[in-house]
C-alpha cells in the first residue's frame, strides 16, 4: 500500500510539473480554501523551498505566482547510488579491485586535506568535535560525547549517506575508518557499522600511547 502524500508534498510536485501556479489554481486543484493552501505555501517560503513572482497578464492587475527554489530540489528524489554502484562495478569489472582501491584512497586524500584544515593546532577533544560537525553537515547524523569511566571519546553516525556504495564497497568503510584516525592523530576503533549489519557506525576514539 503506498503512503499518502501530505499536502506540503503535493503542493511541491504540482510546482515541479509547472512554471508558475497561483495560491488560487492550487486550491482549485486540490479542491481546498485558498487560506489552507497559502497557510501551506507560507511554511514552504519560510523553509526556503517555494519563492513568488509577479506575474504580468494581457488583462487586469499583475498577480504573484509561486515557483520552486533551488533548495526544493532536495526534496525530490535522487538516484545517486545507482548510478555510482554502476559506475564502481563497471571500474572493478574493467581495472580490477586494486583501482577501487585506489579511488577510495583518492576520496580519503581529499578529505584529510579539507578536514585537516579545519581541525589544526586543536586538541584532540575539539578535533573529534569538528570531526562530528563535518559529518554532521555532510548527512551522517554524528554526534559524539566523552565517556566518563574511560575517558575515550565516542562518535556516532546515525546515518550512512553512502550506505549502498558502502554495503557492496567495504573500501567505503576502510577508508573512512583510515581518515579519522588520521585527522584526529589518535587510535581509533570502529565497534559498530551499518554497512556490516549495524544499526549505525560508532567509533572509539582514545589518544595514542606514548
Amino acid at each position: 500500500m503506498s503512503k499518502a502524500k501530505s499536502t506540503r508534498q503535493i503542493i511541491l510536485e504540482m510546482l515541479k510539473k509547472n512554471d508558475a501556479l497561483t495560491a488560487n489554481e492550487m486550491a482549485a486543484q486540490l479542491q481546498i480554501t485558498d487560506i489552507a493552501v497559502r497557510r501551506h505555501l507560507q511554511s514552504l517560503e519560510k523553509d526556503q523551498l517555494v519563492q513568488t513572482k509577479l506575474v504580468r497578464q494581457a488583462m487586469g492587475r499583475p498577480t504573484y505566482a509561486y515557483t520552486l527554489t533551488e533548495s526544493s530540489e532536495l526534496m525530490f528524489p535522487k538516484k545517486y547510488a545507482d548510478i555510482t554502484l554502476d559506475f564502481l562495478q563497471d571500474v572493478q569489472e574493467l581495472q580490477g579491485e586494486a583501482m577501487i582501491d585506489s579511488l577510495f584512497e583518492r576520496r580519503e586524500k581529499r578529505l584529510r586535506e579539507k578536514y585537516g584544515q579545519a581541525m589544526q593546532g586543536q586538541e584532540l577533544e575539539m578535533r573529534v568535535g569538528e570531526l562530528a560537525q563535518l559529518q554532521d553537515d555532510r548527512g551522517y547524523m554524528a554526534e559524539w560525547q566523552q565517556d566518563a569511566a574511560t575517558g575515550r571519546y565516542v562518535l556516532t553516525e546515525h546515518n550512512c549517506p553512502i550506505h549502498a556504495v558502502a554495503h557492496q564497497f567495504h573500501q567505503a568503510c576502510s577508508s573512512e575508518l583510515a581518515l579519522f584516525r588520521n585527522v584526529l592523530g589518535a587510535d581509533v576503533q570502529q565497534v559498530e557499522c551499518k554497512a556490516k549489519g549495524g544499526h549505525r557506525c560508532v567509533y572509539v576514539v582514545s589518544p595514542k600511547a606514548e
